[in-house]
């Protein structure tokens, strides 16, 4: 690569440092979305906003959103960002590089003396994981009026109530609306984020473009049967609804891998069984269904199966079920002429990057439905993510981030580069 304008060593320095709130093991994070670790974190970023120049605070959602006004304040915004909350078992890197990222790039402009021409902000969104209430992408959703109903309702595994949790850190929900973004406020979001997948590193490629994020389809399934003893009730005479949550697990996982090639995927990655007991045949399993594709026809053609297989499970064994479905959203493509600028960057600096899709969903996902966005992937060690072990390199995180400060600079540097606020079309480049 050529020379770098991005300070690694302040980058590095900033990963450490979050990476010690909610530390788990050498290398582990725990940083659950709501609780106090989460809200720490926010602090100490909060402080990394306002040293790179910008207006820091965190709104009613939960978000923590520095804005730089620009030259023309009224202008739409380059909104460059992603999340610093945690899975439960979770490594350094994942959201996070791409919030410090952001704060880099604006800190450089600070430290250049540039001026943009329109507004920057930086978001570190509020659980986009999604892992605590079973419901990702909330700060951002929020942000953009796309809340579901009955959303403060939901309880984490202790009973804690989604609004009692956001209260407790600080959110307001009788503020709502007052902090929802108007149509245009925001012209182009940038997102940089570990690919949490082995492509780049087979490809021996520090970082990527992406062209877009597969859509997914979850839900939380509830299978019923009958309590018994599991030493007298005969095998022929049970209704075993971990049974029958078993065979639809298994079945998932033949519907997700029947085309060979195809990048759909299928996971079931929760699973509750009542009453929990070693003599007692299950009564009541609870489980979630993760099923995702880049072609939205096929994913509704293996959705079918599953609710068939659903249906003829649940008759062979005496079960009934209920399906809620938490999260379903069509594939969303990359912006062409974003992409095109990020490429022109990293040809700068001599690389030649590739184009990928995204399997997992991102903050970018639901800003896809309010601007054009696009995304860069940095390369990380065999693919791990959420899991202690995820690793992306400093050389790579800071190539990384020198693409997205370029084409930052590039897109602040020109009102005319600045994608209208009409939405995004969802072309695939040619």
């Amino acid at each position: 690569m050529n020379g770098l304008t991005v300070n690694p060593e302040r980058i590095q320095q900033r990963i450490d440092r979050l990476a010690e709130i909610g530390k788990i093991s050498e290398t582990g994070v725990c940083r659950l979305a709501l609780s106090r670790e989460d809200r720490e974190a926010v602090e100490v970023v909060k402080g990394w906003m306002e040293e790179a120049g910008l207006t820091a605070e965190v709104d009613a959602f939960g978000n923590l959103i520095g804005r730089l006004p620009g030259k023309r304040p009224d202008a739409p915004a380059v909104m460059l960002g992603s999340h610093i909350d945690t899975q439960p078992y979770a490594g350094r890197f994942d959201g996070i590089i791409g919030v410090l990222g952001a704060i880099e790039t604006v800190q450089l402009f600070k430290e250049q003396g540039f001026v943009p021409e329109v507004p920057v902000e930086v978001a570190a969104f509020c659980d986009e994981e999604g892992c605590r209430f079973n419901k990702g992408l909330f700060g951002v959703r929020g942000l953009l009026g796309k809340l579901e109903e009955g959303e403060l309702e939901r309880t984490d595994r202790d009973g804690v109530t989604r609004r009692q949790a956001l209260l407790d850190f600080g959110g307001d929900p009788k503020r709502f609306a007052e902090c929802e973004y108007p149509p245009g406020r925001v012209g182009a979001f940038l997102e940089l984020h570990i690919e949490q997948g082995p492509v780049l590193e087979s490809w021996g490629q520090p970082v990527g473009i992406v062209t877009g994020i597969s859509g997914p389809l979850w839900w939380t399934v509830d299978m019923y049967g009958f309590a018994g003893h599991a030493g007298s009730v005969p095998m022929t005479m049970r209704n075993d609804a971990l049974v029958g949550a078993a065979k639809v697990i298994v079945a998932l996982q033949g519907i997700a891998s029947g085309e060979p090639g195809a990048p759909t995927v299928g996971t079931v990655g929760s699973l509750r069984v009542f009453p929990d007991s070693r003599n007692i045949i299950p009564e009541h399993v609870q489980f979630t269904v993760d099923l995702r594709d880049i072609d939205l026809a096929r994913r509704d053609r293996l959705e079918r199966q599953l609710r068939e297989t659903l249906e003829q499970v649940a008759e062979e064994h005496g079960l009934r079920y209920d399906i809620r479905e938490d999260t379903n959203s069509e594939p969303r493509y990359c912006a062409p002429r974003l992409m095109n600028e990020i490429r022109e960057s990293a040809r700068e600096i001599g690389l030649d990057a590739p184009e990928l899709m995204s399997g997992p969903f991102h903050d970018s996902l639901s800003m896809s439905y309010y601007c054009d966005y696009a995304m860069i992937f940095v390369r990380c060690r065999e693919g791990i993510s959420h899991n202690p072990k995820e690793f992306s390199s400093i050389e790579d995180i800071a190539a990384g981030t020198e693409i997205l400060y370029r084409t930052a600079l590039k897109l602040c540097s020109s009102a005319v580069l600045i994608p209208s606020a009409a939405g995004n079309r969802q072309e695939k480049e040619e």
